[in-house]
């Protein structure tokens, strides 16, 4: 019997596509806090399939979880939010400083060093352009922390978006395993093999990413953020918090964190002392990730290159605002997965027209 779909069949596969993918860009920004919510669950539903394996109820296992979560997410904002405030305020406040460095000193001495001549870069234009932007940078965002303050609506409004993720979060824990189970029942019988195939191989995927990256991102943020610290880098923490969340691209929290590092180190020490301190703490990150974290939290499970991680991030957002940044890992996570089962098809039919090895032929 042939397992192929009919024509009208296909035009209906396309329409609902269509019509959920319009509706998904429609949604978009009532959708943040059902897709954190959705993100949260799907983190903890492991955990809770552990406890309920040892005996305890789904019920009581979902409280478990969401308790040790809430409390986490608590004990990060109550440490991290006033230091990271701290830290902002001093990058304010210490940001004409940075800036008179750079054009004085910086950007020549990187001229002179790579010889070329320093009429080439017009520096005064490109302090002009920065010393008409950033006050038009903060009054921009004065302006809107000012009509938030104002809008009650508005303010009513992120707060709800608050209280909705721990509330979708709860109940998409209770109840997932029993969504999964109804999604699978609900596949045509014909389809349901390669669907199960296709969904299994994306939550090794999106799990691998969300539980595994995750984890190594808090952990190079945590060890960049105490190491720069620890040297007396006035912007360690921050720096450190910045170069660990955009660790999810190999290399980037790498660069990102060691370039400002320095600026920093440079700005706020003479001499090279604390230079050397500076790459050091970079150096055993970069050692731990590659020797440690990489290998035991995520393997090569991922399966995403760096370029298209970045690419879905920065598409993500261009096309969804803060939705599609959320978004954009495990739709590119999903898409590759489909797009490797394409693949294996397309190599198996006759369009592609691969004889088989004689081997394979034979008697």
């Amino acid at each position: 019997m042939s397992t192929g779909m009919s024509e009208s069949q296909r035009w209906w596969l396309l329409a609902l596509t269509v019509l959920f993918g319009g509706l998904i860009y429609l949604l978009a920004p009532v959708l943040t806090p059902f897709l954190a919510g959705a993100l949260l669950a799907y983190i903890g539903d492991p955990l809770v399939d552990r406890l309920e394996a040892r005996g305890l109820s789904r019920t009581l296992s979902v409280v478990v979880v969401f308790l040790t979560l809430t409390l986490v997410g608590l004990l990060l904002l109550l440490v991290l939010v006033p230091m990271l405030e701290r830290q902002v305020g001093l990058l304010i406040q210490r940001l004409p400083g940075y800036l008179e460095w750079l054009f004085h000193t910086g950007l020549p001495g990187l001229l002179s060093w790579a010889g070329l001549e320093r009429d080439l870069i017009d520096l005064g234009a490109i302090k002009s352009m920065l010393s008409g932007w950033l006050p038009s940078a903060g009054k921009g965002v004065a302006g809107v922390l000012g009509t938030l303050s104002r809008s009650g609506m508005t303010l009513i409004g992120w707060i709800a978006n608050l209280l909705l993720i721990p509330v979708v979060t709860f109940y998409l824990l209770r109840d997932w395993d029993l969504m999964v189970a109804r999604i699978r029942e609900l596949l045509p019988r014909r389809w349901e093999p390669d669907a199960v195939r296709l969904a299994s191989a994306s939550d090794e995927v999106l799990g691998a990413f969300f539980r595994g990256q995750l984890l190594v991102m808090l952990v190079l943020a945590l060890v960049y953020g105490i190491g720069l610290t620890l040297v007396g880098l006035e912007l360690g923490l921050l720096i450190g918090l910045i170069a660990g969340l955009v660790s999810f691209v190999p290399y980037l929290g790498f660069i990102v964190g060691i370039v400002a590092a320095t600026i920093a180190a440079l700005l706020q020490f003479k001499g090279i002392d604390p230079l050397i301190w500076v790459a050091l703490v970079f150096g055993v990150g970069q050692l731990l990730e590659g020797m440690v974290l990489q290998p035991l939290l995520l393997g090569e499970r991922i399966g995403l290159h760096p370029v298209a991680v970045l690419f879905a991030v920065l598409a993500g957002g261009q096309l969804f605002g803060f939705f599609g940044v959320l978004l954009a890992l495990p739709v590119a996570a999903v898409v590759a997965v489909v797009l490797r089962y394409l693949h294996e098809r397309y190599l198996e039919s006759g369009l592609y027209g691969a004889e088989k090895p004689a081997e394979e032929s034979g008697s």
